[in-house]
């Protein structure tokens, strides 16, 4: 038979060209290898895991909360993220400290940095940097005097002055009435702060940015 041979008003050649033209939704499908599928999937789901902890080695750590002393601002079994890289402690900052003397972790608030005279005043209970006194809506108790400190500190009864040297911090629990901090421990080397605490993880509903 003619391969030309026309069928009504379309030829054979027309027919063969519309196929060779379909689109590929119309052409027969290809079977799916399920297990490639598989295999690419578990392959990114690696990679991903990868960077994430490459991430966490380099640039963040996580860590637990342990104890009451800064509360109401975190509470004991918190997670947190740290940051550790380029970082550099200033007033205000909520940091992971590495004591020695204590032989654990602990977090506090930084309250003075190098050359600032940081004054605790239980008589007003107020502490004060550089003549300021420092407020923080979380704390919501009257600090009482545990006779902690060393004498050299008190300028009068009740009232602690501390000149933070340079290149050293003076740092306190939110929970004052509960902490072991800069007022029984000492300053602070800088090197021994682990990181700045950035986010909340859990608990989930209590997620959010640390402050």
């Amino acid at each position: 038979m003619d391969d030309n041979k026309k069928f009504g008003d379309v030829s054979q050649e027309d027919i063969d060209k519309a196929k060779k033209a379909a689109p590929d939704d119309l052409k027969e499908k290809q079977p799916v290898n399920v297990m490639d599928e598989v295999f690419e999937w578990a392959e990114s789901f690696v990679f991903a895991m990868f960077v994430v902890i490459l991430i966490f080695t380099f640039f963040f750590r996580i860590v637990l909360v342990q104890g009451p002393s800064m509360r109401e601002t975190l509470q004991d079994q918190d997670r947190l993220i740290i940051t550790h890289i380029n970082y550099t402690p200033q007033k205000g900052d909520i940091v992971v400290i590495n004591s020695e003397k204590l032989g654990k972790t602990i977090i506090k608030r930084v309250i003075g940095t190098g050359g600032d005279k940081v004054v605790v005043d239980y008589n007003n209970n107020t502490v004060t940097v550089n003549g300021k006194v420092i407020s923080n809506d979380n704390i919501r108790e009257a600090m009482y005097n545990t006779n902690l400190f060393d004498e050299k500190y008190e300028v009068e009864e009740n009232v602690f002055e501390y000149d933070v040297p340079e290149g050293k911090l003076f740092v306190m629990g939110d929970n004052r009435n509960n902490s072991t901090d800069s007022r029984r421990i000492g300053f602070i080397d800088p090197s021994d702060v682990l990181g700045k605490a950035v986010l909340r993880l859990y608990p989930f509903d209590s997620f959010g940015k640390v402050s």
